[in-house]
This record gives C-alpha cells, sequence and structure tokens, in this order.
C-alpha cells in the first residue's frame, strides 16, 4: 500500500546539555508526568547552514521512558546515503536514580535499508534498538549529521504527540544572509513560543509542555499542535540548486532540473501505446487506456520523499524493469499520456487518510507523495499510479480534499484535489427480512456504495471468503449467530460503484418470552458507535468525512402474530446531520422500514463535543428501537 511518511528528514544530533545534569526521573514534576507515557527532558537541536550545499545538525535529546508505551518518543535514529553523512552518534541510559548503566557506540547502532531496488539509491537508517530492563529510565542520545541538501530544514515542535510532555525544547538556526532564510509559526496559542534572533541567528524555545491525552474524534496532530516551518528561498538539492521564492518559481525549478529529460520513452513502448489508444480522440478515454496498461505492467516500490531524492526514475527505466516509486509511477504515465497527446501535471501533495495539506502560505519543499493530474473539460482528473486496483480517476480518502502543488505549463501552482461531498458518499441499501414464529431471521439486501463508502468497500473484491466472512459477521455483529447464505460483490469501476448482493439466515435472532416475540427493526445498517463520554474534554472534534445512508427494508412478520408495539416515527436533526425513521404497515404482516442518516463534515470546539455524542447516542438506541409481537389465540 501507499507509504505515508513525513517529507522532513528526521534529524537527531547533540549539543551541550544545558546545565542538565541530572537524569533521575524522581526529579520530574507531577505536571509533567500526569497523562504522560514519556517526559522529553530536553530536545535541543543546533543547525548551522554554512553556504546553499552545506549544513550540519547536532541535537542533544534527553528523554525519560515511564513505561513500555512510551518506548516510541525514544527516537534515536538518522537517514543517511553515505556513511560519513552521519559524523557521530552515541547513545546513554541511566535508571531511574540517575546512575549510568549503558554506553551504546556507533557500532551497536542497527542499520537498515530505506530503499528498494538495485535501481535506486541506497539510502539507509541508523537506529537503536534498545530493550530497556527496568521503567523509568532515562536515553541521552547524541548525534551530527552533515548534509549538502539545504531544501528541507527540519520542522520544530515542542509537542510531539500523545502522551507525551515536553520540560524543554530549544532549536537554534545560523544562516548566511543570501539565502532567502524564512520561518512560520502555527497553532502557538496556550504554548509560550521564547524567540531571540540575533545577527544571522534564531533561537526558538518552550518550556513545561504538558502531555495530551488521546481523545476521540480529534483532529490529526499537524492542525493542531504548535509548530514551526523553516526554510530557504535558494537551497541545494541532490547535487542541484533550488528556488523557492514563490509557488511559481518552485514550480520552475521542479519542471526544469527534475522533470526535464525523465519522460522519453523507447519507440518500441510509445508504438504499443499508440496501438493500445487506437482510433480514439478523447482524451479522457485515452488517459483510461494508459492508465489500465501502466496498473497491469508496474508495481510500486518505496522510495521516500525528502529521503530517497525529489528526481523521478527516468520513464525508460520503468518501463524496462516495471516498477517504481510514486514519483517514477507518475511521471512514467505522464510521459505515456504524453505519447498520445494527453496533457498531465506533476501534483506533491501530502498522501494520508488524515487529510493534511500543502500549506499555502509557506513557500517551500512540501509533501511525502506524488500523483498525476489531468486537465479535462475545466476540471482535472486525478491519478494514483501506484495503486494496482483504484479505478481511473478515483482519489479515495488517501488523496483527496487537500492543497497540492501541481506543475503546469512550467511553473507551480497550489490547487486543491477532489472533494468528495458529504451526499455523494452513499450508501444505499434495499432488502427484505423474513422473521418466523420460531425467532429466527432469513432474508436478502443489496447495498450500493459510492464516493468515500466506495472506498471503504471496493477492496472487498480482493478478500477469500474466510475474510469476506469475518467482514460481514464484524459489520452485522448485532445479528448472533449469523450464517452468510449468499455474497456477491460487484465493483462497476466505470461508475464507481459497488455492489453487495447479501443472503443471511440467523437462529435466535429474536427475543421470545411467553407468547410474544421481540426484534430490533434495523437488522442491516445499525449505528453501534457512541463517542466516549469526557469529563474534561480538552481537544477540538473533527468530523472528517460526511456520508449519506438510505435503506429501504421490508419485513415479513411470521403468521399468528399482531403487533402489540412498535416504534414511532422520528426526525432529529442537528447541526451534525439528520436522522429519520418511518414505520408503514403494508398488510397486517407485512411492514416497511425506511430510514435515512446524513452526517455533515465539520471542525467543532471541544464544547460542541457533548452534544455530538448525545446525537450519536439518540442514532444508536433508535437504531435498536424494537417491535413486540404477540401471537393470537
Amino acid at each position: 500500500m501507499f507509504l505515508r511518511i513525513s517529507l522532513f528528514l528526521l534529524l537527531f544530533c547533540t549539543l551541550p546539555l544545558v546545565a542538565q545534569d541530572n537524569y533521575s526521573a524522581t526529579g520530574i514534576s507531577d505536571v509533567l508526568k500526569e497523562n504522560a507515557n514519556a517526559v522529553i527532558r530536553l530536545d535541543q537541536t543546533d543547525i548551522v547552514i554554512s553556504s546553499r550545499n552545506s549544513m550540519n545538525i547536532k541535537t542533544t535529546r534527553v528523554v525519560t521512558i515511564l513505561n513500555e508505551l512510551g518506548l516510541t518518543y525514544m527516537k534515536a535514529s538518522e537517514t543517511f546515503s553515505k556513511p560519513g553523512d552521519i559524523k557521530s552518534i552515541e547513545a546513554l541510559v541511566y535508571n531511574s536514580e540517575g546512575t549510568q548503566i549503558k554506553k551504546i557506540k556507533r557500532k551497536e547502532f542497527k542499520e537498515h535499508s530505506l530503499s528498494e531496488g538495485s535501481e535506486v539509491l541506497d539510502y539507509k537508517i541508523l537506529y537503536l534498538d534498545y530493550t530497556p530492563v527496568q521503567y523509568p529510565f532515562t536515553l541521552v542520545y547524541t548525534s551530527e549529521v552533515q548534509t549538502p541538501n539545504t531544501a528541507f530544514l527540519p520542522t520544530w515542535s515542542p509537542m510531539e504527540g500523545p502522551f507525551a510532555s515536553m520540560q524543554k525544547s530549544v532549536i537554534n538556526i545560523t544562516y548566511p544572509a543570501g539565502l532567502g532564510f524564512k520561518y512560520k509559526d502555527y497553532n502557538f496559542g496556550e504554548v509560550v513560543l521564547n524567540k531571540s534572533e540575533a545577527g544571522n541567528t534564531l533561537s526558538l524555545s518552550a518550556e513545561n509542555v504538558s502531555a495530551i491525552r488521546s481523545e476521540e474524534y480529534s483532529p490529526s496532530l499537524y492542525k493542531i499542535r504548535p509548530h514551526v516551518l523553516f526554510g530557504l528561498e535558494k537551497f541545494h538539492l541532490e547535487g542541484v540548486d533550488g528556488e523557492a521564492s514563490s509557488w511559481e518559481a518552485l514550480g520552475t525549478w521542479m519542471n526544469n532540473s527534475l522533470l526535464t529529460g525523465t519522460d522519453i520513452l523507447p519507440v518500441e513502448t510509445q508504438n504499443k501505446i499508440k496501438a493500445l489508444v487506437g482510433n480514439e480522440t478523447d482524451d479522457f478515454q485515452k488517459a483510461k487506456i494508459v492508465y489500465k496498461y501502466v496498473q497491469g505492467k508496474t508495481r510500486y516500490i518505496s522510495i521516500q520523499l525528502g529521503i530517497g531524492g525529489w528526481k523521478p526514475m527516468a520513464a525508460k527505466d520503468v518501463d524496462r524493469l516495471g516498477y517504481g516509486d510514486c514519483k517514477a509511477l507518475s511521471n512514467y504515465t505522464r510521459a505515456l499520456l504524453k505519447v498520445v497527446g494527453v496533457e498531465s501535471y506533476y501534483a506533491v501533495i501530502y498522501g494520508d487518510r488524515n487529510r493534511r495539506d500543502i500549506r499555502e502560505d509557506f513557500v517551500s519543499m512540501q509533501g511525502n507523495h506524488v500523483v498525476l493530474a489531468i486537465p479535462y473539460k475545466g476540471d482535472l482528473v486525478w491519478l494514483e499510479c501506484t495503486s494496482q486496483i483504484h479505478p481511473f480517476g478515483f482519489q479515495g480518502d488517501f488523496t483527496d480534499n487537500r492543497m497540492a502543488l501541481i506543475v503546469k505549463n512550467g511553473e507551480g501552482h497550489i490547487v486543491r484535489t477532489h472533494v468528495y461531498e458529504g451526499k455523494g458518499n452513499t450508501q444505499l441499501s434495499k432488502g427484505t427480512y423474513n422473521i418466523t414464529d420460531a425467532g429466527t431471521i432469513n432474508g436478502s439486501v443489496q447495498i450500493v456504495s459510492k464516493g468515500l463508502q466506495y472506498d471503504d468497500k471496493f477492496v472487498f473484491e480482493t478478500q477469500s471468503p474466510d475474510e469476506l466472512d469475518k467482514i460481514y459477521k464484524s459489520r452485522f455483529k448485532n445479528i448472533n449467530n449469523l450464517k452468510l447464505k449468499k455474497m456477491a460483490l460487484q465493483n462497476n469501476d466505470s461508475s464507481q460503484e459497488f455492489t453487495e448482493d447479501l443472503s443471511i439466515e440467523a437462529e435466535g435472532y429474536c427475543n421470545k418470552s411467553g407468547n410474544k416475540v421481540m426484534f430490533a427493526v434495523n437488522a442491516f445498517n445499525q449505528s453501534f458507535t457512541i463517542p466516549q463520554r469526557y469529563r474534561s474534554r480538552k481537544m477540538p472534534f473533527e468530523i472528517a468525512k460526511g456520508f449519506f445512508d438510505q435503506d429501504e427494508i421490508t419485513i415479513n412478520l411470521p403468521e399468528g402474530f399482531t403487533m402489540e408495539a412498535r416504534p414511532e416515527n422520528i426526525i432529529i436533526t442537528d447541526k451534525f446531520g439528520e436522522y429519520t425513521t418511518e414505520y408503514q404497515m403494508l398488510a397486517p404482516n407485512k411492514m416497511l422500514y425506511k430510514r435515512t442518516l446524513t452526517i455533515n463534515e465539520g471542525y467543532y470546539a471541544s464544547s460542541e463535543y457533548e452534544n455530538y455524542r448525545l446525537f450519536k447516542e439518540k442514532i444508536a438506541r433508535n437504531d435498536n428501537a424494537k417491535v413486540v409481537l404477540v401471537k393470537s389465540n
């Protein structure tokens, strides 16, 4: 699947300890330990940019790991392409009393390749693999890295993630005049940002940042955590000087330095793709043919943006090898489209199911993924060229609705990718089920999904029967003893619709008591999830995807029974969405159940969360509403 790794190099290097030589865990304040699995005592980075193509980074990181869950915050690693890139690297381990118990030198760090395939640059990671003997313990990690690449200056944040507090975080950047050094801070509200500038040195720091809890429906961390972006207008990347004074200029540099000359294809391949397209004249249809060809010929390998470089592998090499990363496969598709006269734009984005924009107000090398955009009838058709199963022109929630940098007519432009509106993310269900006097249920339902609900399900066609059995038993967990009698799945690539034809039966669906039978009317699409209650919620919350469900189910009741009780029709309307149910008696033993649910996408303050929780609670309660039947004498 797709690699979702940050564009920026994770660079952790060494510095003097600024009067911090007490590594005892007992001295940590209760405020910093609250909600924390790790306390970062000091995270200090010095960056010295001596020229456009020379940068030295030193960091000292002192972190007390309080329990096993805090191990993720050791973060003792460096990436490199040549052994000489890492000037030094070392770790010291202290016990809870602050006594040193281990010294780990460079030769004891482990090495792992970050590149796949023999034709690509061999970027590697040197990392600490340490198994603690007790908790808490304190790790002091130091390193020094030298690099000619100044395109990516590390992002700085005094908040690294949930359940980790920060005692002190410092970054100092020294830069030469004339390179257009710039920075911009985001989300510093309650966290105090200390700032000083002396000559060509910028110093930023923050202290005593408490740990945040992970809370349901919280926005992705990058949207809320305080952080600072840094960049140079005149930078260097993998042997090439670059310009980032504007998005137009950055796109021009990408076009001229990264893309030009990479789209040459062998004559045989050009002839093959022309023959496949044949007499087709519509650009959309030609692009579909090319996309299908790429999916059948190539496979994805991982070479990370920001680590493996930004220049795509030449199209002729992808053609010969049959593989490439996101840059290479998007560029290869671009080259094939060019052969048949279809214009396309190389596009850099952040690929992640938690939506993340390229920051339009800060021109710099951003993004972690490349896709392709095709202009068609005043709009853009987006292609995920790394996927062998995605339909043509379908993005899904990995790349939808976010700002992207496209290279168009030799310049850079910021545009938004396709937006799947809530009402377009549909699931339409129509079916019938029978209730027997023994309390069993049997029936069938057809479910048609579109938009982001299609994105959730079209991969089902690749699953085995056993895997599908598990999926549906989890999905219909309200039906005990479920047996799936039929699972017919159809993926319509052209209309981007996924159809599920299911037949089920189950004993004991109804509760029986004497001559009465009781069952939940909504058998096929119950909403079970009620958001967790928080006594004092801190974080804002986000409904990331809106959607619309519509159900129409006919229910055949057993002969010899009359209806003693049934739910009332209901309409629940809120800013978060709308829920309706309707119960119609078509005959004495036949009922039609209609249900709609609309959930609106949105970003809300923490104070709104309890209202949303209550809204979802009402839906779940009504989805479990029951009919009571009584047997006639």
